[in-house]
């Protein structure tokens, strides 16, 4: 199953960081290790407001053919729609692999209608 193809109402980015190790000495000294040349750790959040149930069921089966936070997959165009500045600035880089970083959270607006948020973190 792929992740469902729908615009999301809101989108939070945190593109990671590079892999660096600081050590501290005991005159307060720093050194810093960069241990990549990539970021790592970017994480997306996702908000889909007042969408049909069955749009929101399709983001739980999502999650439980992923095999909750353990499989890993790519996103469809419409989870970037409405950004206008470059994909490959929030696709961290583009073709990224992304995970569920917890269950998709769905709440019960009204009869037939359902908010759902996703938080995904990006797999190297």
């Amino acid at each position: 199953m792929a992740f469902p193809d729908i615009k999301p109402a809101s989108r939070e980015y945190d593109p990671g960081d590079w892999p660096i190790k600081r050590y501290s000495s005991n005159s307060g000294a720093e050194v810093r290790m960069l241990y990549g040349s990539r970021r790592v750790n970017a994480k997306l959040r996702l908000g889909y407001e007042n969408i049909p149930d069955a749009n929101a069921q399709s983001f739980l089966d999502d999650f439980n053919a992923q095999a909750g936070t353990y499989a890993t997959f790519t996103l469809p165009g419409n989870v970037f729609a409405g950004w206008t500045g470059s994909r490959s600035s929030i696709d961290a880089p583009p073709s990224t692999r992304w995970r569920y970083e917890e269950p998709p959270r769905v709440t019960s607006v009204f009869p037939g209608r359902s908010s759902v948020q996703i938080s995904l973190v990006a797999v190297a």
